[in-house]
């Protein structure tokens, strides 16, 4: 559906929000009480250690292209059995946007186990997220990234998606769409 375009690779080395190493202060910096979003089974693993269940966790076995560490894995045994999407590296599919909306509107925490890359993830997830929802992805070798959800953030990435290859009029009415039904039901 989407393919990120070489030109816009460079605007994806720089993080999006804060860098948090401690994993307690993120959590702190995040609202306790709106929901938690997370690409990246480190990220993932951190959080759960911390003893918090994110709402969304998207996860792909593996980080800086190599498989997890045993120690990543087994904290990740700890979700809930996942939606299994296929991603292939640098490109958002279809079917990867409709579980996110589908996993965003759902009542109890919800994993997408994506068989390909799910880094790019972030982007609609901070388009389709209610206000004041945090995303959180992991910035190799530097930390956890926090983005809190605002109409700003979420403009911010609508612009970068809108740079992508591809169905982009298609992969807006379908995460836009449940930001509509969100509202709706505030």
């Amino acid at each position: 559906m989407l393919r990120l375009p070489d030109a816009l690779r460079s605007e994806f080395k720089e993080p999006f929000g804060p860098v948090y190493t401690e994993t307690a202060e993120l959590l702190d910096d995040a609202a306790a009480d709106e929901p938690l979003v997370v690409v990246g089974d480190v990220v993932t693993a951190h959080l759960l250690r911390a003893g918090r269940v994110p709402e969304l966790s998207v996860i792909d076995g593996r980080t800086k292209r190599e498989r997890v560490s045993e120690e990543t894995a087994a904290a990740l045994e700890d979700l809930p059995p996942g939606t299994s999407v296929k991603n292939p590296a640098a490109e958002l599919t279809e079917s990867t946007l409709r579980a996110l909306v589908e996993a965003l509107d759902a009542a109890d925490p919800q994993v997408l186990d994506v068989d390909g890359e799910e880094d790019l993830v972030t982007l609609p997830a901070v388009v389709a997220a209610p206000d004041g929802a945090s995303v959180v992805y992991g910035q190799p070798d530097a930390g956890m990234v926090l983005i809190r959800v605002t109409p700003e953030t979420r403009e911010t990435m609508r612009e970068l998606l809108g740079r992508f290859e591809g169905d982009v009029d298609a992969a807006f009415s379908i995460l836009e769409g449940r930001a509509n039904r969100a509202d709706d039901q505030d």
